[in-house]
């Protein structure tokens, strides 16, 4: 039996009859096709799928599609702005915190989420922010980098 939803991806309401067990990371990749949300571990340990569950970051890999009804979510593709990649984006970018880009995203949004109540975080700081994320490919420190140049511009988003 399916369930109808409707939640707001980036700013636009999304309709659709789900699977109750249906994750949203599963929903925003393979229904909407919307595939900057990562699936990296099945297992809530990597963060690749991290997105804003009415702008805080969560892992859409532990939340069901059903659980989104009536609420915005904001996915990678979602932060830039009329082709203007948003503050966190364009530090990623200048300080090279990314290599494959896999886990790009969840990185961007747990930052996201630290900046957000912590807006000038140290750099032991930034570090247990992220701890929730795995990158198998930096040492980290140009992930930190990037969010203390994006904490510096006074821009989370």
């Amino acid at each position: 039996m399916k369930v109808p939803i409707t939640i707001s991806i980036n700013g636009r309401a999304r309709s659709a009859e789900v699977e109750p067990r249906l994750l949203l990371v599963q929903f925003l990749r393979d229904v909407l096709g919307l595939t900057g949300t990562k699936i990296g571990c099945d297992t809530s340990q990597c963060g690749a799928c991290m997105v804003l569950l009415d702008g805080i970051a969560v892992k859409s890999c532990t939340c069901l599609a059903v659980q989104a009804d009536g609420c915005a979510v904001t996915t990678i593709e979602g932060l830039a702005s009329n082709g203007q990649l948003s503050a966190l984006q364009e530090a990623f970018w200048e300080k090279h915190g990314l290599q494959c880009g896999f886990c790009t995203p969840g990185m961007i949004f747990a930052a996201y989420e630290l900046l957000r109540t912590n807006p000038n975080p140290s750099p032991e700081q930034i570090r247990h922010g992220l701890e929730g994320n795995m990158c198998r490919c930096t040492g980290y420190q140009n992930i930190v980098r990037a969010v203390q140049a994006a904490a510096a511009a006074g821009g989370r988003a």
